[in-house]
């Protein structure tokens, strides 16, 4: 079994805060095997942290955040960015055209952008897999409800720490059984449902921190943009 950290956010995501380097240091550290950096709507990062992965004694997997018009999707194993603003249904196309699969983060958290709430059970059934535990909560409902519905419909379940500070790196990490120490292989693993989630609530003092400093960074931003 592998541990997988599914769910990262370095400082290219809008609401991120470090460079890859520290996402990757913290994952060697807390004895990780495998990292994907997931950045909102980019995918640079990831491809940096990727080819890198290997000097910190991991495995790298490309990935990120996609934001369709139903909310937000993981896609894994992909190449090229895939853009934002599509339909639920095109995006999930789109990152099956690369080989790659769609998993579904908090997909009951209306206030993070969960897709639940705008797409049919058929729709959100169609995807490779569902986070059912994001460590980035306050009571655990929606994390229950992501499991339920993964477990009801025969999904492949994820976890994610959902961190944008490297020190959360690992809060919520993924069991995976692959058949070898490889991206394809963790990823072809999670298809197939070969997963077991393991994983701690953030705490909420750090999630107060993050958001902070999320609003704080995107408004520095914008006054940049202006300039």
């Amino acid at each position: 079994m592998l541990s997988v950290e599914l769910h990262t956010h370095s400082e290219l995501s809008h609401d991120g805060r470090d460079p890859v380097e520290l996402l990757l240091e913290q994952a060697n550290a807390i004895g990780l095997d495998a990292l994907a950096v997931t950045d909102h709507d980019e995918i640079d990062a990831s491809i940096e942290a990727a080819e890198l992965a290997p000097d910190y004694g991991l495995v790298g997997i490309v990935g990120m955040e996609v934001t369709c018009a139903a909310g937000h999707m993981l896609a894994f194993g992909i190449d090229e960015l895939v853009p934002s603003g599509r339909s639920f249904d095109e995006t999930l196309e789109l990152i099956r055209e690369q080989d790659g699969i769609a998993v579904i983060p908090h997909p009951f958290q209306k206030a993070r952008h969960g897709v639940a709430a705008h797409i049919t059970d058929e729709q959100l059934a169609s995807a490779d897999a569902i986070e059912v535990y994001n460590s980035r909560l306050f009571t655990g409902r929606s994390n229950r409800q992501a499991e339920k519905f993964a477990m009801r419909n025969g999904l492949p379940m994820t976890a994610g720490s959902d961190a944008h500070i490297s020190e959360m790196v690992g809060q919520a990490v993924t069991e995976v059984g692959a058949d070898d120490r490889s991206a394809a292989a963790i990823l072809s693993a999670i298809a197939e449902g070969r997963t077991s989630v393991v994983g701690k609530r953030t705490p909420w003092t750090v999630s107060v921190r993050q958001f902070a400093g999320g609003a704080k960074r995107r408004a520095f931003r914008a006054i940049d943009r202006l300039r």
